[in-house]
């Protein structure tokens, strides 16, 4: 536990995700964005000043190496493309230094087993970035579900697509195997989501579907996690449909609809649920959130505290080996058993 208000923080990147990060970390109540760091010339300073621009004493590097070595710095966001999230993680946790990392974590298991392995021994907080967790919306679902109105939980449905524009098909340059695609950019989203109402439960076997482009990134999936008697959490996710971002959960009792998962900071978010005996409740409207900050103070508060992040790094390792077997599913045409 440290006697510190703030928590110091760099940024490895200027990516575009720094358009909601950036200026989460600016506004958060326990943080200080002191540092960020660019491979490209002046990519850092465009950054800040376009989402920071009121920032004057935020330090630049132009090498991600000089960043981890400033021994200042005691956390890092790493918003860098799918396949260097593991890479920079170990390197920001062999430094000293705390770390949020942008989803996926990793594109194995065992690239999470080594990172939690360097963060037990080192007594560093790491946490993947599910931002949308952190919106007060899931923690009234969370609440319902708890009452025991819904009943036993049997199934989920949890859905996340929009057709791409031109400017982000960027996405779509790797292949599904070094982690480009729909399914490590919003398919494991709507896994995480999917995954949410069954609680510490995972699932036993995995079956996916999936449309690939030409040159192996994935456009569009659908698939099914099978829990065990009789649960079963369906997941669809697409670059090539109009947008959807919600989940519908089914108990034994009655039934719940998240109808904006993914609820931008400006967006009131709203939940409609019913039961058998009651009927269609209200439908409520909850306050706008900005999960983006609530990550940033949430994971800051576990470096001043020492406590756990929300995410544990065995919630990552579930994500990612589901992940994993969806690419297996899709390809082999079958449906996969998890580990």
């Amino acid at each position: 536990m440290t006697n510190q208000s703030k928590v110091r923080w760099g940024i490895l990147g200027g990516a575009r995700i720094n358009q909601q990060l950036m200026p989460a970390i600016v506004s958060a109540h326990n943080s200080d964005l002191v540092a960020i760091a660019s491979r490209r010339p002046g990519a850092a300073e465009e950054t800040l000043s376009l989402y920071a621009p009121e920032e004057k004493n935020v330090r630049i590097f132009n090498h991600f190496e000089d960043l981890l070595a400033d021994e200042t710095i005691q956390a890092v966001y790493i918003p860098l493309s799918n396949s260097e999230h593991a890479h920079w993680t170990l390197k920001a946790l062999e430094t000293g230094k705390h770390v949020l990392c942008e989803k996926p974590m990793a594109l194995t298991v065992t690239e999470i087993d080594a990172i939690q392995n360097i963060a037990q021994r080192k007594n560093l907080k790491v946490m993947e970035g599910f931002m949308y967790r952190f919106h007060p919306q899931h923690t009234r679902v969370h609440d319902i579900i708890a009452s025991g109105d819904l009943g036993e939980i049997r199934s989920v449905r949890a859905c996340f697509s929009f057709m791409i524009q031109p400017s982000r098909h960027y996405r779509l340059k790797a292949p599904i195997n070094n982690g480009g695609g729909a399914l490590w950019d919003i398919g494991c989203y709507a896994i995480h989501a999917a995954r949410l109402p069954f609680g510490v439960h995972t699932p036993e076997s995995v079956i996916a579907m999936t449309k690939f482009a030409e040159n192996g990134a994935d456009l569009s999936s659908s698939g099914i996690m099978d829990f065990g008697q009789g649960r079963y959490a369906q997941f669809a996710f697409s670059f090539e449909h109009a947008r959807r971002a919600e989940y519908e959960i089914i108990g034994t009792l009655g039934g719940l609809k998240c109808h904006n998962v993914w609820a931008k900071p400006t967006e009131e978010p709203v939940i409609s649920w019913w039961t058998e005996t009651d009927g269609p409740q209200p439908e409520e409207t909850l306050p706008t959130a900005n999960h983006f900050q609530l990550e940033v103070e949430h994971f800051s508060d576990c470096i001043l505290h020492d406590t756990e992040p929300q995410l544990s790094l065995e919630d990552a390792k579930t994500n990612c080996n589901i992940l994993v077997a969806a690419i297996e599913s899709a390809t082999q045409g079958t449906r996969i058993r998890l580990k």
